[in-house]
């Protein structure tokens, strides 16, 4: 890949530098033919002056001698002309290439960017989906080298294979959402009250409220937003769920909208362990997790995918999305959402950004 963006940079510059070259080399002509204009004009009109001067004939040599020094001269500063010229070129040649080069790479940037973030969603992908099957491989394979396999040992392998196809099931349904849905379907978009988005997203998580003894407060108005239901649902379910899967038991987790200014703002907040600032940056990055520091080395379930899908339900709203965390404190994203949606050309898929 690095050696295809560096041949791709060196072949535009060349593209780059040709321009140049062929933009030098007119300009270059049309001053050499301007300055040489004037100059044979300058030794014209001298040339004339010295041949209407009436001198004696003891003094025509002199006048011939004259002449000649002015055609010496117009010679010279002809070739003084195209010396400079020359110069010129070559020190335009030389900065435009390395000008070209830096223009080259900045114009390739973002492929290479992308090109760097699709093989490392490959890789992580590749891993993530290879990890439950190397698991239920390795469950089977022990079954089998047993010459007596009990129905309760069998019924318990299958329970188990059961747990990572789910797991494949929830990665594979996470990497197409992320890789088809770039924009919204306007025949979905409909206007949603913001208090039913928060109460179907709670209604999800209301037993893993209950067991971990998480006090959930809601505070929303009347307000609406036009958008996919389906969508907006699933954006604050995501949030939540990440923060009930931070949060310490007998905590709280606060759900609240407001609107300002045609933009409804909701923010989720929770009591947890907070984000060190080092990881805030790559939180919606695709498979990306800061559980050690979160967890204090207690196993959360997922893939880290989540706030990937929601940034990308974010922008498909036309939204932003931000996250502000405290050590020790918690954290709350915050969301911004138009209260009334406006089609805009689609996303590009996050793959090829």
């Amino acid at each position: 890949m690095i050696h295809s963006i560096q041949s791709a940079a060196f072949k535009l510059t060349l593209w780059y530098l040709g321009i140049i070259l062929i933009l030098s080399s007119l300009f270059s002509l049309a001053l050499y033919r301007e300055s040489a204009g004037q100059l044979n004009a300058t030794a014209s009109r001298q040339r004339n002056a010295i041949s209407r001067l009436a001198l004696p004939d003891i003094f025509e040599p002199r006048r011939t001698e004259f002449l000649q020094n002015l055609d010496d001269q117009l010679d010279a500063d002809l070739r003084g002309l195209e010396l400079r010229l020359i110069i010129l070129n070559l020190a335009t040649l030389l900065l435009g290439g390395a000008a070209a080069y830096v223009l080259a790479r900045r114009t390739l940037r973002p492929i290479q960017d992308s090109m760097e973030a699709q093989g490392r969603f490959t890789a992580d992908a590749s891993h993530e989906l290879r990890t439950p099957l190397t698991a239920m491989r390795a469950e089977i394979e022990v079954a089998l080298r047993q010459k007596q396999l009990g129905a309760t040992d069998a019924k318990e392998l299958l329970a188990s294979n059961l747990e990572e196809i789910a797991k494949l099931e929830a990665l594979s349904s996470s990497l197409l959402r992320l890789a088809r849905e770039n924009h919204l379907d306007p025949a979905t978009i409909t206007k949603v009250p913001v208090r039913e988005i928060f109460e179907e997203a709670a209604a999800r998580y209301k037993a893993a409220i209950k067991g971990r003894k998480i006090k959930l407060a809601i505070t929303a108005g009347s307000e609406t937003i036009a958008g996919d239901q389906a969508g907006l649902i699933e954006l604050v379910a995501i949030l939540l769920d990440n923060a009930i899967k931070y949060s310490p038991e007998a905590s709280t987790v606060a759900l609240v909208s407001e609107v300002a200014a045609h933009t409804v703002k909701i923010s989720v907040t929770d009591e947890g362990a907070g984000i060190p600032a080092a990881d805030l940056p790559h939180i919606f990055d695709r498979f990306y997790r800061a559980d050690r520091s979160r967890t204090k080395g207690e196993h959360i379930e997922g893939y880290g995918l989540g706030l990937s899908i929601a940034k990308r339900l974010v922008d498909m709203h036309h939204g932003t999305i931000a996250v502000e965390s405290t050590l020790g404190k918690g954290t709350a994203f915050r969301v911004k959402l138009p209260t009334d949606y406006v089609a805009k050309k689609s996303l590009l898929p996050q793959g090829t950004q």
